[in-house]
């Protein structure tokens, strides 16, 4: 049914983990294949291509389904709908940012403050040559192969480069004048493939797999029992997403379940244990489902 398309190269391993742990295990004949299968009825095939390339596929129809960034989709000015964002690795768990940036020493403070004509190399020239229209600068945009930061100012007098930090930015001696967009992985459809009841039921479901791996990540289960006496005193320390489930034990008592973030645990157990919880178990979590 539905024509997926998947991301390779900086995103691709964290992707497979993401797809195994969603069961939808992406099954190819090396790790060079290009193209993959998941043995799942709603989906039909599988490639694994550039994220750069990935939006204008979409677009055209060739791929009804596939993962990239924002910034792509805004580079390529490709019209297609977002299924959401996926923040799955650690490379994608904080946006990056597109920034526009300048010799640390360039008494400009931002894009409008740059002449008409000032030399600007990015990997992102459609996006950067809009953004500098947009605010009235003509800029002379050229593509850039890598290495973007070390080419002021030589080759240019202004670089357009994704950051998560902005330190490696800083280490070249530039400072950051603008900021274009912000962006995360995304989830991507062909507005027309979006549009048909069949293949959005498709997605949605795919989504519900996806979107349940992420939100048990950084969680456990704990389960506990506590008597009558101490039961609100345990409650009482006990986080939980929505409410704790509580459930009477047969010889008196209660077992109580909560899904807890794993970085609190090792203060919730000790606290549990003195407001009188016992039989204490933490339990690793596949999924969850709103």
């Amino acid at each position: 049914m539905l024509r997926m398309v998947l991301p390779k190269g900086s995103l691709e391993r964290a992707t497979l983990e993401l797809f195994e742990a969603a069961d939808l295990p992406v099954q190819r004949s090396s790790s060079v294949d290009y193209q993959a299968n998941i043995d799942d009825p709603r989906i039909e095939s599988v490639r694994i291509l550039r994220p750069q390339e990935i939006p204008m596929y979409i677009e055209e129809g060739l791929f009804d389904i596939g993962i990239t960034g924002r910034d792509w989709v805004e580079e390529t000015n490709s019209t297609v709908v977002s299924l959401g964002e996926l923040k799955y690795s650690k490379a994608t768990s904080k946006p990056i940012r597109l920034v526009v940036a300048v010799a640390g020493d360039n008494p400009a403070e931002s894009v409008k403050d740059l002449p008409n004509g000032v030399r600007v190399q990015s990997e992102y020239p459609e996006l950067t040559k809009r953004f500098f229209a947009d605010n009235g600068v003509d800029a002379n945009v050229r593509l850039s192969y890598g290495a973007t930061e070390a080419k002021i100012p030589d080759i240019a007098d202004v670089v357009v480069e994704i950051t998560e930090t902005g330190r490696a930015l800083r280490a070249a001696g530039l400072k950051v004048i603008d900021t274009i967009l912000t962006s995360y992985t995304e989830v991507i459809a062909n507005p027309v493939s979006a549009a048909d009841p069949e293949k959005a039921k498709a997605m949605e479901q795919i989504m519900t797999l996806l979107n349940g791996v992420l939100d048990a990540r950084g969680r456990v289960m704990l389960k506990l029992n506590v008597n009558e006496a101490a039961r609100d005193a345990v409650l009482a320390v006990l986080p939980s997403m929505k409410s704790p489930t509580v459930s009477p034990l047969s010889d008196g008592g209660f077992a109580v379940e909560s899904v807890v973030e794993k970085k609190q645990i090792n203060l919730v157990i000790p606290a549990l244990r003195e407001a009188g919880a016992t039989d204490l178990v933490e339990m690793p979590i596949s999924k969850i489902v709103p």
